[in-house]
């Protein structure tokens, strides 16, 4: 009997020991924070070769990261770029390929932000939108955000100091003093972003920081500190508000690294931090986008070369660097990879994981297309005219491109010549017609791009 009651003790006692290691917590899964400034040119950080705009910040995180130096984003402009981004499909398929301000998403979109959701994570957004205006279906919180904050209409987004932002279609009043602290939208929008991540510390989330900082109207407060730094540069006004606002975001991106550290989540939180799209033209003289030709608007390599840094301790090895050729359509699949969630990714996308270059910079991904589109729109006449309707597709080192469809296509060596100033489109006809058959068979007519009904003299709701 001493022998049979030992080993009910013995069971007993094993029974117990793995309920405990049954009910033990379970390490979080990964967060992800996605940061994405506004019309940055690649040339403009310190990593990227910047020598009179402060960014000490992001300097920092590229040598903790890696840096993509062929990374490019999914348009040219603001509104088909997030739409890439958000959806994995690339320009020729996406639903929202003009660059009005507010036409919507369709409810039948599925975005990062809904992947993200169904892994059961938190998911909040905070800066400019840009794909559906409030009252439409493309509003972020029906396209798998819990919280959106900030501006829902590009157009919206040009000021800083507005009269009003949203919050999940809320209106928040805002002081609306021009030139005041107080009102600046980015301060605000970078603080509802620090709340969102305060408060589900304890938890997994995905954070999409869409900032609309540097672009619209160049507009600081005097007192922030980084306007003092370039007071006495010999630059037009412009542009002293444009490195102001950069040094300013850099500065909020260290704020945000270390809210990280401070709360114990950096360890397990993948932050990522790119550009919209290539710098605009009126900063040619500065070099926004290095020797790359062409600017925002532009399918050149300047219009469409963004910087693209990922910081993931004990996972991304720091200071290294790749060229791959990755753009905004793989955002989604990659994400979807880094949180072990490959099984939500959608069949249909565009995007190509390049979760494996996260984890080995050396690493290559298989040889594809990359496909751009843009279809420039009349603001006048309110159309879509085919002769600016741009076209661009890379494969390897060969660039094909059109300035639209009565024009000639154009064709470069980006191995030979990086700046696209000697086209070898004569020399290279069987390439040539080959990536026209791939863009025939690989795109799609654009739905309609319907701009919101607005109130009269009013460009947003």
């Amino acid at each position: 009997m001493k022998i049979s009651a030992n080993i009910s003790y013995l069971l007993l006692g094993l029974l117990s020991l793995l309920s405990a290691c049954n009910t033990a917590e379970k390490p979080l899964p990964t967060n992800v924070i996605f940061v994405m400034v506004d019309d940055l040119g690649v040339a403009d950080l310190g990593c990227y070769g910047s020598t009179d705009i402060l960014t000490p910040n992001i300097d920092q995180f590229a040598s903790e990261g890696v840096l993509f130096q062929q990374a490019y984003s999914g348009n040219t402009v603001c509104a088909p770029a997030r739409s890439t981004l958000m959806t994995g499909l690339h320009s020729g398929h996406t639903q929202v390929r003009g660059n009005t301000g507010g036409i919507a998403l369709p409810d039948s979109a599925f975005t990062v932000a809904e992947l993200f959701k169904q892994a059961g994570y938190a998911t909040g957004g905070f800066g400019k939108w840009g794909l559906g205006d409030q009252g439409t279906e493309g509003v972020p919180e029906q396209q798998g955000f819990d919280q959106f904050f900030g501006y829902y209409h590009q157009i919206h987004a040009h000021t800083y100091y507005p009269e009003y932002l949203w919050n999940n279609s809320q209106k928040v009043a805002l002081p609306a003093e021009a030139g005041t602290s107080n009102s600046y939208t980015q301060y605000r929008i970078f603080d509802e972003m620090k709340t969102f991540i305060q408060n589900t510390q304890d938890k997994s989330f995905f954070c999409y920081a869409p900032w609309p900082v540097p672009h619209g109207k160049y507009e600081i407060p005097d007192s922030d500190p980084a306007v003092a730094l370039y007071h006495d540069k010999d630059w037009s006004e412009k542009r002293k508000n444009y490195a102001a606002m950069t040094t300013l975001f850099d500065r909020q991106f260290g704020e945000l690294m270390a809210l990280l550290k401070e709360l114990g989540i950096d360890e397990r939180t993948l932050v990522i931090f790119c550009s919209d799209n290539g710098g605009g033209i009126e900063f040619k003289e500065e070099k926004t986008n290095g020797e790359l030709r062409g600017f925002k608007r532009d399918l050149y390599e300047g219009g469409i070369r963004v910087p693209f840094l990922a910081r993931w301790p004990g996972k991304i090895t720091p200071g290294s660097t790749t060229r791959e050729q990755i753009y905004f359509p793989d955002v989604l699949p990659t994400l979807a990879e880094a949180i072990g969630e490959k099984k939500l990714i959608p069949r249909s996308i565009d995007g190509l994981s390049f979760y494996k270059i996260l984890r080995d910079p050396n690493a290559g991904l298989i040889d594809r297309m990359l496909y751009w589109e843009y279809p420039h729109y009349n603001w006048q006449k309110k159309t879509y005219p085919e002769s600016q309707f741009k076209q661009a597709i890379r494969y390897k080192n060969w660039k094909m491109i059109r300035n639209g469809k009565d024009k000639e296509w154009e064709f470069y060596d980006l191995r030979e010549d990086p700046g696209e100033t000697d086209d070898v489109a004569a020399y290279h006809p069987g390439k040539m017609e080959k990536f026209q058959e791939w863009i025939l068979k690989n795109r799609t007519e654009a739905p309609p791009q319907v701009e919101p009904q607005q109130a009269e003299g009013r460009s947003f709701r």
